[in-house]
């Protein structure tokens, strides 16, 4: 069998997998999170950057396939490793106790994983498709432009956050989105490192401490700006 067959077939292979690809969404969660917050300088900061986001279609359609491809195995590897988690025990402990030195995120990896999956969906169609329907402002995403300083007609990215997250029912359900994402990353930053072989003795401490601030840092980075809105930053945008 050659390499990638054993990647793909076997227990450890998996796990890679897994771990690998955790890897990638998580610096994609912190690069993405770092440009969110440029709403908090103005809509000339955050629109520009949307802009320069946009500046290749063909490339970034490339980055957005490899996301994708990269949730796809990521789920996939979670599945299987659970499988064959079940199918090594298959029966629990008397009275089931919680296993030993694990967390709650660690026993609900896979049902956070899945709502988080399902966070991600919803997030690319309210924001990145701009489907009307789900927005709950009756007003569409795509008819917000405005003109750049070089005076090139632009998505006016600004109003597109203060609108939608003007809603609370959005804010609400993309607060618990990331409270979830928070979860899922304090526990899969450890098994992460413990999956490439780097948390070992002299490491490990740091990294079971590091894990929970990382994922800290990210649900405040994320929430802080529906939260913002809530209270009434950015509304006078809208007028």
């Amino acid at each position: 069998m050659n390499l990638i067959g054993r990647l793909f077939c076997s227990s450890v292979g998996k796990k890679l997998i897994m771990a690998a690809t955790g890897l990638g969404l998580v610096l994609f969660v912190f690069g993405h999170m770092v440009g969110n917050l440029q709403v908090f300088l103005g809509p000339e900061a955050i629109n520009r950057y949307a802009e320069l986001l946009h500046f290749s279609p063909e490339l970034l359609w490339v980055v957005r396939l490899g996301m994708l491809t990269l949730i796809g195995l990521h789920i996939w590897a979670a599945f299987q490793v659970s499988a064959e988690n079940r199918v090594a025990r298959p029966v629990g402990y008397d009275g089931s106790p919680a296993p030993v030195e694990t967390t709650y995120a660690s026993r609900t990896m896979l049902m956070s994983g899945l709502i988080v999956a399902a966070f991600v969906i919803y997030h690319l169609l309210h924001y990145t498709v701009r489907v009307e329907a789900i927005n709950f402002t009756g007003r569409s995403f795509a008819d917000l432009k405005e003109l750049s300083e070089a005076g090139v007609e632009r998505h006016d990215v600004f109003k597109m956050v203060i609108l939608g997250f003007s809603k609370p029912l959005v804010s609400l359900f993309y607060v618990v989105g990331v409270g979830l994402l928070s979860l899922h990353l304090s526990h899969g930053l450890r098994a992460m490192f413990q999956s490439l072989g780097l948390l070992t003795h002299r490491c490990g401490p740091l990294i079971r401490k590091l894990a929970p601030v990382l994922a800290w840092v990210l649900f405040l980075g994320y929430v802080s700006i529906p939260l913002a809105v809530m209270l009434g930053f950015g509304k006078e945008a809208l007028n």
